[in-house]
């Protein structure tokens, strides 16, 4: 799993088991995880490749494909595990660019890391691709772990909300029935925050290590309202977003129209409006408990304040690590189920979820 985030890629060694052709007595074990930095010039290249030209994304597809293969085989080395063992490959690839549907017509996105690579270096079949079916099935493509968050959290008679704060933060509503599974893109996670450090470190720092720089600064409540009327954030569910409205353009303009704001102050005041946000999406729904998960989790100040929007209500608000599960290995794991789906022929998506038309079947799979 690679994020909007663009900061690395998270690797997962998973077994799953279920009754054959169903998700009854469905179990899921994480054997191993690893995380993988991208080196300065890849992750500039990412970046880049957001508003890029066809020959940068062209090189790049390949390049990622093969970072991908190169560290799911040192994932297998560093766990004793071989790859003649292993059933198939789950690659979410890096999103370059995200449409959503919008008033009756479709939407598209393209997410590279060539899956032929990966087959080749590894010698293991590939399922990637996956947002692609929603799609065409008329939804947003995102969120796509909301069914994976069931399998791994749901609990009879609980509402619980399992929020990923990566670039973009996404959240899960889950009220013990899968069919009552709610989701969407709540808005910029890390996105706005990591665009305005690497602008103010002149692109030495790409994000606000343990939130430390923006708890030394005084949020401007007046710009918080400003980015709180966003029409994004006030749109209905189903609904999806990415770095092309929350990222480098929008940062940009920030900084133009509030040049006397301190670069500590720009940065508390996009810290407490990410939290801002991720309250008012969940607190809605009175879950029992949030989840948390993702990058996002790594930023203390950040985790601080959404504690402290939760706790006049007693609601708890707990790292996946409360359930074994690394915060940077979920997502990884989200889409190591998706592809055990996929492999058995079975719908990936939740249609209340993305908006699609009925279930589908992920993802494309490419044999080595």
């Amino acid at each position: 799993m690679s994020g909007t985030s663009h900061d690395g890629a998270d690797f997962a060694l998973v077994k799953i088991s279920a009754d054959k052709n169903s998700l009854n007595n469905f179990k899921v074990t994480l054997l191993h995880h690893l995380h993988r930095k991208y080196r300065k010039s890849l992750k500039e290249k990412i970046r880049k490749s957001f508003a890029g030209t066809t020959d940068l994304i062209c090189k790049l597809n390949f390049e990622l494909g093969e970072f991908y293969a190169g560290n799911v085989l040192r994932l297998l080395n560093a766990s004793g595990h071989k790859a003649e063992n292993v059933d198939a490959i789950a690659s979410h690839g890096q999103t370059v660019y995200h449409v959503p549907p919008s008033q009756g017509k479709s939407g598209s996105t393209l997410q590279i890391g060539e899956a032929s690579v990966i087959a080749e270096r590894t010698g293991i079949t590939v399922v990637s691709d996956f947002r692609t079916c929603d799609m065409a099935a008329g939804g947003h493509g995102a969120p796509l772990v909301p069914l994976a968050d069931y399998l791994l959290f749901a609990k009879k008679g609980m509402a619980k909300a399992v929020v990923n704060i990566g670039g973009i933060a996404n959240v899960t509503v889950l009220n013990g029935k899968r069919e009552g599974t709610i989701a969407f893109d709540i808005g910029p996670g890390n996105s706005l925050i990591d665009e305005a450090m690497l602008r103010i470190s002149q692109g030495k720092k790409s994000f606000d290590r343990n939130g430390a720089f923006a708890r030394r600064g005084k949020p401007d409540r007046k710009l918080i309202a400003r980015l709180l009327s966003h029409p994004y954030l006030r749109k209905r569910h189903p609904k999806s977003t990415g770095r092309e409205v929350f990222g480098e353009e929008m940062v940009s303009e920030l900084f133009q129209k509030y040049r006397n704001l301190s670069a500590e102050n720009m940065i508390a005041t996009l810290t407490h409006f990410t939290a801002e946000i991720i309250y008012r999406a969940i607190v809605p729904f009175g879950p029992d408990e949030v989840i948390v998960s993702g990058g996002g989790t790594e930023n203390k100040f950040l985790m601080d304040l959404i504690r402290e929007k939760y706790s006049p209500g007693g609601i708890p608000v707990r790292s996946t690590l409360h359930y074994r599960i690394p915060p940077q290995a979920k997502e990884a794991m989200s889409f190591a189920i998706l592809g055990y789906l996929t492999l058995n022929r079975l719908p990936g998506n939740l249609p209340s979820a993305t908006g699609a038309k009925h279930g589908v079947v992920l993802g494309k799979i490419t044999l080595p």
